[in-house]
């Protein structure tokens, strides 16, 4: 029998795999390995290094205290107060699923899958969503995320409210998104509309430059 594929083979197929892009078969010559093995080898991989590694580089806060030191980052680096998250969704093209008619076919014209994610403001993923259909919104992935179940279920101890900075008004923590978001108590949208007063303009000039780090996110790891 051959020998088995070492660890350490494995994690450099999967991480070139991802970083490349190139076909499982073009890997399968380049590792002299069959495609077919290539092809199950990646998602235990993945697998793997996720279930290890979850727990340190994807885990959501789970006391006031560390909720409330994201809020003061944001608060330092972006001069939004309260915030605990930018929330964005991200279209990841991929071939079309078996049987799937055209519920993957989104309004570009490709085959994609949604990835949603809440950010903190170090561009540190906190919360991922991945699998929704390409035709759905984000507001309509927002609807059946877990993430929101857990917040509307008030599950992840964030904390009530606390006063503004500079101020004795009491504000909400908040989650900031885009337009395509709902608004919530907990979930904070620009105003819309162009012909805006100074004070919304700021307003929407301050959330969008929070918000940004989602996507700047989104864009660091393509």
């Amino acid at each position: 029998m051959r020998k088995a594929v070492s660890a350490a083979q494995r994690l450099t197929l999967t991480l070139r795999y991802l970083a490349a892009g190139e076909s499982q078969v073009s890997f399968g010559y380049q590792f002299r390995i069959s495609h077919n093995l290539v092809s199950s080898l990646i998602p235990e991989t993945c697998r793997a290094i996720y279930n290890i590694m979850k727990t340190e580089y994807l885990k959501l806060p789970s006391t006031p205290e560390e909720w409330n030191e994201i809020a003061l980052h944001y608060f330092q680096q972006w001069n939004f107060p309260n915030c605990i998250g930018a929330l964005d969704g991200k279209r990841v093209l991929n071939a079309k699923p078996p049987h799937s008619g055209a519920g993957f076919h989104d309004y570009k014209g490709h085959f994609s899958m949604i990835m949603m994610a809440l950010v903190d403001a170090s561009y540190k993923f906190l919360y991922v969503n991945i699998g929704a259909n390409g035709r759905a919104s984000d507001g309509g992935v927002w609807d059946r995320c877990s993430l929101k179940e857990a917040i509307d279920s008030e599950v992840l101890n964030i904390p009530s409210s606390c006063c503004l900075p500079f101020t004795d008004k009491q504000s909400p923590y908040v989650i900031v998104g885009d337009e395509a978001f709902p608004i919530k108590p907990y979930l904070m949208k620009p105003f819309p509309g162009r012909e805006l007063n100074k004070v919304k303009t700021i307003f929407n000039y301050r959330l969008s430059r929070t918000r940004r780090t989602s996507e700047n996110a989104f864009g660091i790891i393509q």
